[in-house]
């Protein structure tokens, strides 16, 4: 069965990228400026809001993968590092090559997948009028055609919810932010034109993925 474990990092839009109704409708609860800057400093979280600026897919049984990533108004070129392929394209050529990508795979491999990533990825898909080739979230409660580690370490909700970094500290395996940076951060980094550091760090995202996915399969698959 060929698997693909994938993750994507997203940003927030500003100034005048943000439509002023959408605005409006992000802030009608906000009362203090400080409440204005947190929820704007969210708005990549919400597909509304922001977009894809990077997508990182690997093959678990390879090692061999590919990361799609924005890098506007530079001459970025693509390079291969380690076994992964990574590619300069604009957010609708990003989802473009997921689609097609993603469609040769039998089971998909994520860490809060169908909480975030996925309708992310379906959302920004429908705006930008991209027809999806692969049914991302099937039937909830089955890990054989996606395996969402978080859905499965808390039992389907029934259980608290950790993040990727905390997992990763308690079964042993190396935090994808140890290199100093975090989601949180992508608008800035992407704001500095260092788009670089947001695609490897997507892809430190995805290994880390990965080497939890090798840890509790076996307990989860039986």
């Amino acid at each position: 069965m060929s698997k693909v474990v994938f993750d994507i990092e997203t940003r927030g839009f500003e100034g005048d990228e943000l439509d002023p109704i959408i605005k409006e409708n992000l802030l009608k609860n906000v009362v203090t400026e400080e409440e204005q800057v947190d929820v704007l400093a969210r708005s990549g979280l919400l597909p509304i809001s922001g977009e894809v600026v990077a997508i990182a897919m690997l093959n678990p049984d390879t090692n061999k993968g590919k990361i799609y990533f924005q890098a506007p108004e530079l001459e970025n070129k693509n390079y291969e590092q380690n076994g992964v392929e990574f590619i300069v394209a604009t957010e609708k050529e990003i989802l473009e090559k997921f689609w097609l990508d993603i469609k040769f795979y039998d089971q998909i491999i994520t860490y809060n997948g169908r909480g975030f990533d996925v309708p992310f990825i379906i959302f920004r898909s429908i705006a930008l009028g991209i027809k999806p080739t692969k049914n991302l979230m099937p039937y909830r409660y089955s890990s054989k055609d996606h395996f969402d580690i978080l859905d499965q370490l808390t039992f389907y909700g029934a259980f608290r919810k950790f993040s990727l970094e905390v997992l990763c500290r308690a079964f042993g395996i190396k935090n994808p932010k140890e290199e100093g940076v975090s989601g949180l951060a992508i608008n800035d980094l992407f704001k500095s034109k260092d788009y670089q550091t947001i695609a490897e760090y997507c892809m430190r995202d995805v290994v880390a993925t990965k080497d939890l996915y090798e840890k509790v399969k076996s307990f989860i698959e039986i």
